[in-house]
């Protein structure tokens, strides 16, 4: 059961046996969406969970190859007319940078709130959003085995180098971790911190381990290695050197969390899958599972319920049911609010307590995650039942609040306040925070943290 690994990106993709089976149109589609937005795959992936039979409806296929409609019209048109003109690549980089900007790149404040800074020096590997949680991206670790089409970290891929979050030093972490002492978890993320030769994440992780850092309980890495590689854990040749680094987390008395991402049911369809979860949970790991609702992938609540019942059966914690964000090809994947909502419920209707450890459909919006916790009609008006279940303020945490039903509507700062309110609760603090922010980099071009 060892594979060795083979990466396929823009220039050898159609190494690929099955891209016999792809009309022209489709390929150069292929090639004008990736030459905007990162592609990248690999051989477990084409080999083993693509119905290339299928493909046109497949969802790890359209989950891996960029589809023609991932670009808005103007953007398609602008790129291909340069592609097929044999523009020089120069030339290509700009237009495919120009479009980039127009994307959203770091949505939800992720620059201008989210980047700490410690001794007036700003941390571009460190995120801080909530109290509780620290973002670390570990420079190693910023590719992945292969590339979601949906993914908001897409900025991380596209080779623009200012667009990307990364960070080496090892004790820049701890030393920012030791000072916040309200930090219980940090998380490893990228890109996938899995993507890393394991000597790289055992400097990390022993560096926060030899640290003795009290109030840190919890270390996360966030992967898709699990369901995209899970060779990573079976046969590479650091695998067991990565299994014991997470065993050197748990027996120091840490919780290690493994926070996979998994989209679609045929992920863990396969036997190498199953192996790499029983390896990791053999270590004392806790593995978590989280995804946004996808259209075209997984907008079904068959799908969800499915995807639930599995993950408990194989001993993982279902976690979050994301909305996709406000970015890069979100006009692509998005589902309005309301039908987000009718298909968690359903899926939710459908499974027992014991998967009902899931949370969603949650914004991961600028002011916090914004659970959309039903659709309702008060006083004959029809409205959406909001509640943050995580925020910059942790006083907006639990706090319930009532936005008017759009049923266009596929993101926060699209609704407004029901009866007659002119704003949510929480928006004139976060006005503050925001023009705070403003004031601050002005002054001294730096970032703010988060706010407690």
């Amino acid at each position: 059961m060892e594979m060795k690994y083979k990466a396929y990106t823009l220039q050898n993709y159609r190494q690929i046996s099955a891209m016999g089976k792809l009309s022209k149109e489709r390929i150069f589609a292929i090639e004008t969406v990736g030459g905007v937005l990162p592609f990248k795959t690999n051989n477990y992936v084409t080999e083993k969970l693509i119905d290339w039979d299928n493909y046109e409806n497949d969802p790890m296929f359209i989950l891996n190859f960029p589809q023609k409609d991932m670009l808005k019209p103007t953007h398609f048109k602008a790129y291909a007319a340069a592609l097929s003109g044999g523009e020089e690549k120069a030339q290509l980089k700009k237009i495919s940078n120009n479009i980039r900007e127009q994307l959203n790149p770091h949505p939800a404040g992720q620059v201008d709130l989210n980047v700490p800074e410690m001794n007036g020096r700003k941390l571009m590997g460190i995120q801080h959003k909530y109290k509780e949680t620290v973002l670390f991206f570990p420079a190693q670790g910023q590719t992945c085995h292969a590339y979601c089409t949906f993914c908001f970290r897409w900025p991380q891929f596209g080779g623009a180098n200012q667009l990307k979050f990364a960070m080496k030093q090892a004790d820049l972490l701890v030393n920012y971790v030791k000072e916040n002492k309200g930090v219980t978890d940090v998380l490893l993320t990228g890109g996938d911190p899995m993507t890393m030769p394991a000597k790289f994440l055992k400097t990390y992780v022993d560096a926060l381990l030899d640290a003795n850092i009290d109030h840190l309980n919890t270390i996360r890495i966030g992967t898709k290695s699990l369901s995209f590689w899970p060779y990573r854990y079976l046969t590479d040749g650091d695998s067991d050197a990565i299994l014991e680094i997470f065993e050197s987390i748990t027996k120091k008395g840490k919780h290690l969390s493994l926070m996979a991402h998994i989209n679609h049911p045929v992920e863990l369809s396969t036997p190498e899958i199953k192996q790499a979860i029983a390896r990791i949970q053999a270590t004392g790991a806790v593995i978590r599972t989280q995804s946004p609702l996808l259209k075209h992938i997984n907008a079904k609540p068959e799908i969800w319920t499915d995807m639930w019942k599995t993950q408990v059966n194989l001993g993982i914690v279902p976690y979050y049911m994301f909305v996709a964000r406000e970015t890069g090809a979100q006009h692509y994947f998005a589902i309005p609010l309301g039908e987000a909502s009718e298909i968690f419920r359903q899926a939710y209707s459908k499974v027992s307590g014991i998967c009902r450890t899931v949370r969603g459909p949650s914004m991961s919006a600028n002011p916090g995650k914004v659970q959309v916790n039903g659709i309702s009609e008060i006083n004959g008006e029809k409205v959406f039942i909001l509640e943050f279940i995580q925020a910059r303020k942790s006083a907006w945490v639990g706090r319930p609040f009532i936005a008017k039903y759009d049923e266009d509507a596929t993101w926060l700062n699209q609704l407004k306040p029901a009866f007659s309110q002119h704003k949510f609760f929480f928006e004139k603090e976060f006005e503050k925070m925001l023009a705070s922010a403003e004031t601050h980099r002005n002054k001294s071009d730096s970032v703010l943290s988060y706010s407690s």
